[in-house]
């Protein structure tokens, strides 16, 4: 009798599990069936596209290949996808526009959505490993809770079907320490060789991958110095057998890793097949790097061929950008990313039942009621190390860079919660209660997972008030959109869009027209015609709603919309307004775009004509002031010109100087010029 109960019993286990993966793969699917591409999806897919057919791995160097290729795979069966020509640009404007048009041309095949369900396997993947660490450290019941909690966390929900990184990275840091769980409780080298293999494809699922290593040395330095005070009679030679024993395990763990990584780059240094080579090359973006020593080690790195070169271009893009991005936090706009940032992410984007389970875990802890030493360690220390250096970073843009730890607390709670319910029922009844709020927090905010914010924040509707980027606003609500314009029967509108430039808006029906965002202006160099009066329907995106790309005012171009009152807002992202606005910084700025465009070309009078208007209608702009001057001194009228520098070169050092401060330099070595 004992052998059958314990098969029916095992054969509920895997019955409660599979429905609990089916629930969480449901949400996904339909919710990103009515999503359109997000921000980076379109660079990630025409990328992993090309990689997959061709071999070419620099379209998208700044991160690892392997969420890409499985998002290219389903599309090698579609033999009717257009594909756009390479054109040698920047490798980020050619990844990004090519993805535009790659997406535009094949978004109603299917493709998109092909390629989203491919990524699924890495979220469920993560909630199987979550289960099956919760369950082997405290028990089937943990497993259950913590299940429970990943497939409705509304982040993962978010994040997980997107052709992007996070989840991925996600899933490979918490499997490579869960590895490392088990090597280290009962040695041998298959245990090894797993560690191995999940640190390997935490590496290439994305860069911070490479925060696995002092996770790791953290955690065999805190056995080795446990391991005497926990058995009697151990001696120092013990000591020295166990860390020979963890630096053999973790070589080995570090020859596979490598030999992975190698293997999703073909094992070929060079990032491109000749005879394309990387645009930028290697030595200039390395020289762009802040840090002089980071970019000297990569450099070193680069000339032993120890690394491929796209992946070492990625590590140096990642502290490029890191020093460039602005913030937006709790209504106010900063230059750089600041130190508080993810503390106020976790307490907005997570559900309150996590934060309460986090309170839960922490008394537990403290009361010694949840004395498991090994198991809080290997919980807690991992998403220490990556917190820290997520804090550390000047890129303040996600909840999506924290969900790495997510998986790791979860587990966390439910020991605490399973320990807990010896003394109570109680604890029994605050558990379910606790997982129904969890559940209904995500089933609330289907389909719009990534603008939730909790309860105390006043949900979704609220969380751009606080944050901005991918906590609510990724540009993916142009399906949404066009539904909403179709049944008004709106056809004349304008659109700031966050995701301009890079998204084709037409290909999904929208009919608005684009205003100018920081990145068709200055990056891919996307000229639109701007009046500096409209009238009518006018959507913002809640990314430029805050203001955060352009800066505070007087920078921000829509300042306007901030006071004004929006008659809808479409999937907590998009806001609608109706009547007459007047942008004349935002027209101003379209044709300074313009007149450095004719000066590119050589074209010294039409490049002045656009320059006279941009003044015109934005005198105290650096932008207009500048392109003010260049146009002048094309004709070599440059006492003519001078003026307009000193007034540009003044306003960057007087008006929001922290957010123009990368003009000064080019101002001043025009002013300096004969």
């Amino acid at each position: 009798m004992t052998e059958p109960s314990k098969a029916n019993r095992n054969l509920y286990i895997y019955a409660g599990v599979a429905a609990l993966l089916l629930v969480m793969w449901v949400q996904l699917a339909l919710s990103v069936h009515g999503e359109s591409i997000s921000w980076d999806e379109g660079d990630h897919l025409f990328a992993g596209y090309m990689s997959v057919k061709t071999g070419d791995l620099g379209l998208n160097p700044e991160h690892p290949p392997l969420v890409k290729m499985v998002a290219a795979l389903p599309l090698l069966a579609m033999h009717d996808l257009r594909v756009p020509p390479l054109q040698n640009r920047n490798f980020k404007v050619e990844a990004f526009l090519d993805g535009r048009e790659f997406n535009a041309w094949n978004w109603q095949k299917g493709h998109l959505y092909r390629a989203r369900l491919a990524v699924t396997i890495f979220p469920m993947l993560l909630a199987l490993l979550v289960f099956a660490a919760a369950r082997e450290m405290f028990g089937t019941t943990a497993g259950f809770i913590a299940l429970a909690l990943v497939a409705f966390d509304p982040n993962f929900l978010a994040h997980g079907a997107l052709v992007t990184t996070d989840t991925a990275a996600s899933c490979f840091i918490f499997a490579a320490i869960y590895a490392f769980y088990r090597y280290v409780k009962a040695p041998s080298a298959g245990r090894a060789a797993l560690l191995g293999l999940a640190t390997g494809l935490a590496f290439v699922s994305k860069h911070t991958g490479v925060l696995i290593v002092p996770m790791l040395i953290a955690l065999a330095i805190c056995e080795i110095i446990r391991h005497p005070r926990r058995a009697t009679g151990e001696t120092q030679d013990c000591r020295k057998t166990l860390t020979g024993q963890m630096l053999g395990a973790l070589a080995l763990a570090a020859v596979i890793s490598l030999a992975v990584l190698w293997a999703f780059y073909g094992f070929r240094y060079k990032a491109r097949p000749a005879p394309l080579a990387l645009n930028p090359p290697l030595a200039e973006s390395l020289s762009t790097i802040s840090k002089p020593w980071e970019g000297k080690l990569l450099g070193t790195i680069a000339r032993a061929k120890a690394l491929p070169e796209s992946y070492l271009y990625g590590m140096a893009d990642i502290q490029a950008v890191d020093d460039s991005y602005t913030a937006y936090y709790f209504g106010e706009i900063y230059p750089h990313g600041i130190h508080r940032y993810f503390a106020g992410v976790i307490a907005i984007k997570s559900t309150l039942p996590f934060l309460i389970l986090m309170l839960i875990a922490a008394l537990a802890i403290i009361t010694r009621r949840f004395r498991a030493t090994r198991e809080i360690w290997f919980l807690l220390i991992p998403p220490a190390i990556y917190l820290a250096v997520a804090m550390s970073s000047q890129m303040n843009i996600g909840a999506r860079h924290i969900l790495p730890i997510y998986p790791f607390l979860y587990v966390l709670a439910a020991g605490a919660l399973v320990r807990l319910f010896s003394s109570s029922k109680f604890w029994i009844y605050a558990a379910a209660l606790l997982l129904i709020w969890q559940a209904a927090s995500a089933l609330r905010t289907y389909p719009a997972y990534m603008a939730y914010g909790n309860e105390l924040w006043g949900g979704p509707a609220n969380v751009h008030k606080y944050l901005a980027d991918s906590n609510d606003d990724w540009a993916q609500q142009l399906i949404a959109t066009q539904k909403y314009l179709d049944a008004r029967g709106i056809k004349d509108c304008w659109f700031v869009y966050f995701a301009a430039g890079v998204t084709d808006t037409e290909s999904y029906g929208v009919p608005c027209k684009l205003l100018p965002i920081t990145e068709t202006l200055y990056w891919l160099n996307y000229p639109l015609d701007v009046p500096p009066v409209i009238d009518g329907t006018v959507l913002v995106s809640a990314g430029d709603l805050t203001g955060f790309e352009f800066g505070p005012a007087p920078l921000n171009p829509y300042e306007i919309f901030k006071s004004a009152k929006p008659v809808d807002v479409i999937q907590h992202g998009i806001y609608v307004y109706q009547g007459r606005f007047e942008i004349p910084l935002a027209a101003g700025l379209s044709h300074a775009q313009k007149a450095q465009n004719f000066l590119a070309a050589n074209n010294s009078a039409a490049a002045l004509d656009e320059a006279q208007q941009a003044v015109q209608l934005a005198p105290d702009s650096v932008p207009t002031n500048q392109a003010m001057g260049d146009a002048l001194a094309a004709q070599n009228r440059r006492d003519e010109a001078r003026p307009y520098y000193e007034k540009a070169l003044h306003l960057a050092q007087t008006v929001q100087p922290e957010f123009q401060v990368g003009s000064i330099p080019d101002l001043q070595k025009k002013l300096a010029a004969k």
